[in-house]
């Protein structure tokens, strides 16, 4: 019998790239495992992931909503209520008792587009943020949003002419998904000077493109707020991109899962699609995603998340359940952490208070982190960075001497990629590279997180490291 071999699989796979968890994680990991002997002979004493936005991983250590895990606690085992009476505030084992008796055992399948009385609450978090109605039949839950985009992606792709217009820069996962899928990404650029802003033009002149290369664009990705870039969509240019998609014929696809994550949410406020497609009565098909690893949840690992099918006809909502049905069920885990995230504690609920502190505590430390950070990487040489409103990042570019770039060459590395391999063999910080999210011919830049404790040491890393780069390669 012949061995399996890699050209014995599907061929579309050899094309998938996911840079958040690509090079550098690995390495990052590799150096991980190494720090735990003695005689490591590393310059630095611990990895700093900053290559993704994983709020409680260790090392960043942000803390879990308590409310969040009191009712994933007594729905897990909800004998606790009994054998710790004084434990659980009132509305933590109301809660709980109302989804273990919607549920049963969490470890049985849920209904396949999730749990009804979630999906309930869903609709209402909706109609309460927007003041438009919202349907729970055309709500599913998902393990996570990244889960919902692939879906979707695979159904909209007709190979092999099929296209998707994706933001650049954009987050991997979309070109991951259309190479798997066997779709053509169409690469639209975000506008650096103007703090990453969406330019309607140059998404037409992206259609336009495709349509000389024989590409039939089917829909558009929008990540509000962005990432990497963290920008936010002003409901004007909404409304402008809304219109583009009724002149030729996209599905909308609105990643919002960052919506939370707003540092200056009075000068850059969030609007979401679902609000903008309905106050203009557009017939657009769209789909919103929204998820529990950001915001201030942070529960990644639970994989939780869902989206929203607006202006879909039922013959299509059934073939989008056919779909999940496939996969029996979203984790119950998850969908208990949906339910939490969009009926957290209210004023007079026992909970509220500490709810309130932990979440307020979140959002300061991410937004005052996020201005110092973008402050001290603006005063390096050869670097600028757009102050991020939104989300989890900050998305520096910086400037590669001929040297430097040469070196790369040399190594067979892109310059950023050869710049953030050696900041994490010199500082262990693990950012990615520009190039995994897709730039400009002759730019460079790197991602990294916000989420980082001690600002001013992990920052400090950086600016050594940088200076030294410099020194080395010029500037």
């Amino acid at each position: 019998m012949p061995p399996l071999t890699v050209g014995s699989l599907n061929p579309c796979i050899k094309n998938v790239q996911y840079a958040v968890r690509g090079e550098l994680a690995i390495r990052a990991e590799e150096y991980r495992e190494r720090l735990k002997d003695t005689a490591h002979g590393l310059p630095f004493t611990k990895v700093i992931s900053s290559n993704i936005g994983n709020p409680q991983q260790k090392g960043l250590d942000q803390p879990p909503i308590t409310f969040t895990r009191q009712v994933a606690a007594l729905t897990e085992w909800p004998a606790l209520a009994e054998l710790a009476p004084d434990v659980f505030p009132k509305d933590v084992i109301a809660r709980a008792k109302e989804l273990s008796d919607e549920i049963g055992s969490i470890g049985a399948y849920s209904h396949s587009q999730g749990v009804p009385l979630i999906r309930k609450s869903v609709a209402k978090f909706i109609e309460d943020r927007d003041g438009y109605p919202s349907n729970p039949a055309h709500i599913f839950l998902t393990g996570g949003a990244s889960a919902g985009v692939s879906l979707l992606i695979s159904m909209l792709i007709t190979p092999p002419t099929s296209g998707i217009l994706i933001p650049i820069p954009q987050y991997p996962l979309y070109t991951a998904t259309l190479a798997q899928h066997n779709g053509i990404p169409l690469p639209y650029h975000l506008d650096e000077s103007s703090g990453w802003s969406t330019s309607v033009e140059s998404i037409e002149a992206a259609i336009a493109k495709s349509h000389t290369e024989g590409i039939v664009a089917k829909a558009l990705v929008i990540i509000n707020p962005g990432n990497p870039t963290g920008a936010l969509l002003d409901e004007a240019t909404q409304e402008r991109l809304v219109q583009l998609c009724e002149k030729y014929s996209l599905v909308l696809l609105a990643d919002e899962v960052y919506q939370a994550n707003l540092h200056r949410p009075k000068e850059f406020p969030f609007t979401s699609f679902k609000k903008v497609v309905s106050k203009l009565k557009s017939p657009v098909p769209l789909v919103s995603f929204h998820s529990i690893s950001k915001g201030v949840s942070g529960e990644c690992g639970r994989r939780g998340g869902y989206f929203e099918c607006t202006n879909f006809s039922d013959e299509i909502l059934a073939l989008i359940y056919k779909m999940v049905s496939v996969g029996l069920c979203p984790p119950l885990s998850g969908q208990i952490g949906v339910d939490s995230m969009v009926r957290p504690p209210q004023p007079g609920d026992e909970s509220y208070e500490l709810w309130k502190e932990e979440t307020d505590t979140i959002h300061k430390a991410l937004a005052e982190r996020t201005g110092t950070m973008a402050q001290r990487l603006n005063a390096l040489p050869g670097v600028s960075c757009v102050d991020s409103p939104g989300a989890l990042y900050l998305y520096p570019q910086i400037t590669l001497s001929e040297k430097a770039r040469d070196a790369a060459k040399e190594a067979g590395k892109e310059p950023d990629a050869f710049y953030a391999l050696a900041l994490l063999d010199e500082t262990g910080i693990c950012v990615v590279p520009g190039s995994g999210f897709g730039q400009k011919e002759g730019e460079w830049h790197y991602r990294l997180t916000c989420l980082c404790p001690g600002v001013d040491e992990y920052v400090g890393k950086l600016e050594a490291f940088h200076r030294g780069f410099v020194q080395k390669y010029g500037a």
